[in-house]
């Protein structure tokens, strides 16, 4: 049996951070709900196992606050979930540190079901071994057979897959990844992107095939992967 995770809500909307708060209670879990990030100053930081975000708070906004968290406490789980729907905004919460990025509305089953599928991958990460590391401050990824530089692009699609759920991604998310819209940018232009990557892991040592097509859908990342915002 796993000890209750320890999660934070930072929800400026009083009556949104109230009833997250409350439903996440109910699931079992240890929550506080803060409503700016200034309030994490009061907090160990150090017990906080995972945190939900919002981006449009008084003060430090959620993409700062995420950058911070994750330079400071590189394993910590982190949700950002807000009504910025934009392929831009999701690009830089990814960049920004985020694990799951999430668009109001959602249902509190949903948000649960997002926590629970990250607690287990953090779980397993905490257990594992990471055959590849990603540096995201030097755009480097490092193997057991070397250290390959990659593309801003190749860097953000290799950790939003390293980060999602099943490490798995459809492509019409990759594509706005990129910054493209999935109506004006082919699946081929996508496929270019994805060989490109799978020679950079194998260079860097990863197994062949390390990134594979799921038919119909996206693609899957095979390879366990270590995500660090800066370097040791």
């Amino acid at each position: 049996m796993h000890t209750p995770l320890n999660i934070i809500v930072i929800e400026d909307h009083d009556v949104l951070r109230e009833v997250t708060v409350e439903a996440l209670q109910k699931s079992g879990f240890h929550v506080v709900g803060l409503d700016c990030a200034e309030a994490l100053a009061d907090r160990p930081v150090e017990q906080i196992d995972l945190m939900i975000i919002d981006l449009n708070l008084p003060g430090e906004d959620g993409f700062s606050l995420a950058r911070r968290m994750r330079e400071n406490q590189p394993d910590i789980g982190i949700i950002m979930l807000t009504a910025r729907n934009l392929s831009a905004d999701k690009i830089n919460g990814y960049e920004s540190g985020a694990d799951i990025y999430i668009t109001k509305p959602t249902s509190q089953q949903a948000l649960t079901a997002a926590i629970n599928a990250l607690a287990r991958r953090l779980r397993n990460a905490d257990q594992g071994h990471f055959g590849l590391q990603l540096m995201l401050s030097s755009l480097t990824l490092s193997g057991p057979q070397s250290t390959v530089s990659l593309s801003a692009q190749e860097a953000t699609l290799l950790s939003a897959l390293a980060r999602a759920l099943g490490h798995e991604l459809e492509s019409w998310q990759l594509i706005e990844l990129l910054g493209k819209s999935p109506e004006n940018y082919g699946k081929s232009n996508l496929d270019v992107h994805i060989s490109r990557l799978r020679k950079k892991l194998s260079q860097a040592g990863s197994a062949d095939n390390a990134i594979r097509a799921i038919r119909g859908k996206g693609y899957r990342l095979c390879e366990r992967l270590k995500i660090s915002v800066n370097n040791p």
